[in-house]
């Protein structure tokens, strides 16, 4: 990205993020190297964002980024002593591969479509009911009865 779109990134969503981590780290210095660090990563990386979801991913960042300091607190402190940091993303790509090897296998191809739209997409329930021909409640049905099977599943 562009340092001038990461600038207007910056004046525009600073401020929710730094909240977020706050909330969740309860340590003001914590906080503001979080969210540093992801318009760091923004800089030098090649993400690319788009309008329409731009704060949705940053925020998701801020809680992702967050919850691992939590869960590895000396991994996120240089010179902790911990040469080799911890890597949760190739556990969580394997989390995600499995679930979607899940779904593929355990859900209708209606009960795909939507649960894709809603989780991959973002549509809202308004946005998948017009785009199956359904109604709103029955969007709900199916997406409650995908994501308690995943979480039977999973959660054994």
């Amino acid at each position: 990205m562009e340092r001038i779109e990461i600038q207007r990134l910056f004046k525009q969503h600073y401020a929710k993020m730094y909240r977020m981590a706050r909330t969740i780290l309860y340590d003001e210095q914590e906080s503001e190297d979080v969210v540093s660090d992801i318009f760091e990563d923004l800089l030098h990386g090649q993400t690319i964002l788009m309008p329409e979801t731009e704060e949705c991913y940053l925020l998701t960042s801020v809680r992702n980024r967050c919850l691992k300091r939590l869960r590895h607190p000396a991994s996120a402190i240089e010179g902790s002593g911990n040469n080799e940091p911890v890597d949760d993303s190739d556990v969580e790509d394997e989390r995600l591969i499995d679930i979607n090897e899940f779904i593929v296998c355990h859900l209708s191809e209606q009960e795909q479509r939507i649960f894709r739209l809603r989780f991959t997409d973002g549509c809202s329930y308004e946005e998948i009911a017009a785009a199956e021909g359904i109604s709103r409640v029955a969007v709900w049905k199916h997406l409650s009865h995908a994501l308690n099977l995943i979480r039977n599943h999973f959660n054994k």
